[in-house]
């Protein structure tokens, strides 16, 4: 029996770890790393490349809404980063990043423009963000719950009581 819970175990974690790679796979098809993904007007938008190849310190990018850009080498070995601004008063929906550099590399992507900055904590059904004891109590409350458990089994287990 004890077998049977062990390989469920591992085939769950393997599961997850499949499913995982999978989505992550799937993520990575762009040469583009654009954050926020969801901006808003007036605010930064960092753009960041790979595509460039590891020799390139320089590279130029527009945004359809942000205009033009530099691209300068980031933190990593290879990568190239530059920033714009969202001006105030542009439409929400999809803007085309383009980005080039030498020889002859260019790569485009889209990010979403939205139109409202985020305002207040996300409800997430356990209320404000300002409250947070109920929270904190019952956290307590389930850590204390399973380290009286876990003692429980053992006791039991060192006395060798067993059903």
């Amino acid at each position: 029996m004890r077998n049977t819970r062990v390989g469920v175990g591992i085939g769950l974690a393997l599961g997850a770890l499949g499913l995982s790679a999978s989505a992550a796979v799937a993520a990575g098809g762009s040469d583009i790393d654009i954050h926020p993904g969801d901006a808003s007007p007036g605010s930064r938008v960092t753009v960041s490349t790979t595509a460039c190849g590891p020799d390139v310190t320089y590279g130029k990018g527009e945004s359809k809404a942000g205009g033009a850009f530099h691209l300068f080498e980031g933190d990593r070995e290879g990568e190239l980063t530059g920033e714009f601004e969202i001006p105030e008063g542009t439409e929400p929906g999809s803007d085309t990043v383009t980005l080039k550099c030498p020889p002859r590399t260019k790569v485009t992507d889209t990010y979403e423009v939205n139109g409202h900055e985020p305002n207040g904590a996300v409800d997430a059904g356990f209320g404000p963000a300002t409250d947070r004891g109920a929270q904190f109590a019952l956290g307590g409350v389930l850590l204390a719950g399973a380290a009286a458990g876990g003692v429980v089994r053992r006791r039991r287990r060192l006395s060798g009581i067993r059903n």
